[in-house]
């Protein structure tokens, strides 16, 4: 699939929309990158706009002759639930209604594992998007939840191709045990995203996002239908972190749910909310 217009690209400026800038053009994309700050060493041919992703008319207006929607806008983790409503839920919606308005076709939304987090790790096998129902472990699992169930709207009503990419740890390199399991890479990170944009008439999908990691526990069968194809697996860090922290134990809660340690009572919402600062409403991107 090839679109008409640029690829609208919100939280362009966080962590995953600076990846894709750099990577999505090589695939053949053009960019359109919305953010509420100013994007950092803007590339050759990239369009700029600085805005909030909650609102409505300049969203709309953002959308105005693109070919689809990278939704990745919003605060990074978890939140206060002021804060996580805007940033996530209300920028979700924002993008989607204003698909809509535009006749943007396709919208990609960066959803996450979290909106999964409280399901037990299987204890063989592989673990099916349909085996991981709605379980939220935080509110950001729950604003997740609930860009799903929009996505999933607004593909039934209005015809709208949504993908919804449950991320789970994009980073550079896995840095903990868990992540061994649940590592994004960057290049992997651009892949998955690329094939969400070019799979033909999707409809509403709800995929993994990892690497293909040798101690994967996501079932990837659901990605490679939509043409993501893995190239990387975190195994190649697990010597160096196995020696500091020795083999992960699947009793120990983080090893053992979806959402490892965002199950634990750390980010209870009163503990949340006496230790979390201003954030602005919808910068970031990254998961």
């Amino acid at each position: 699939m090839t679109t008409p217009g640029p690829v609208l690209v919100t939280g362009a400026a966080g962590g995953i929309g600076t990846l894709l800038r750099g990577g999505l053009p090589e695939h053949g994309w053009a960019l359109r990158c919305l953010d509420v700050v100013p994007v950092p060493e803007p590339r050759p041919g990239e369009e700029h706009l600085v805005a909030d992703a909650a609102d409505l008319a300049a969203v709309t207006a953002a959308a105005d002759g693109a070919g689809a929607v990278v939704h990745l806008a919003g605060v990074l983790g978890e939140s206060t639930w002021e804060a996580i409503e805007r940033s996530h839920i209300e920028t979700t919606h924002a993008v989607l209604e204003a698909a809509r308005r535009a006749g943007v076709g396709r919208v990609v939304l960066a959803s996450s594992n979290h909106a999964s987090g409280f399901t037990p790790r299987p204890a063989d096998g592989l673990l099916t998007e349909a085996a991981a129902p709605p379980r939220p472990d935080t509110f950001y699992g729950v604003a997740k939840v609930t860009m799903e169930a929009l996505g999933s709207l607004y593909a039934d009503r209005y015809g709208i191709d949504v993908v919804c990419l449950r991320i789970g740890s994009a980073f550079p390199r896995p840095t903990t045990l868990r992540q061994l399991s649940t590592w994004l890479s960057p290049g992997d990170t651009v892949r998955l995203f690329d094939a969400a944009l070019r799979a033909p008439s999707p409809g509403f999908r709800v995929v993994w996002g990892v690497s293909a990691n040798t101690r994967g526990w996501w079932d990837l069968t659901a990605a490679r239908a939509l043409g993501y194809e893995p190239q990387d697996d975190a195994e190649a860090h697990a010597p160096a972190l196995v020696e500091v922290h020795g083999e992960p134990d699947p009793r120990d809660p983080v090893h053992g749910r979806v959402g490892g340690e965002y199950t634990l009572p750390d980010l209870d919402a009163d503990v949340v909310a006496a230790q979390t600062a201003p954030v602005q409403p919808s910068s970031g991107g990254a998961r």
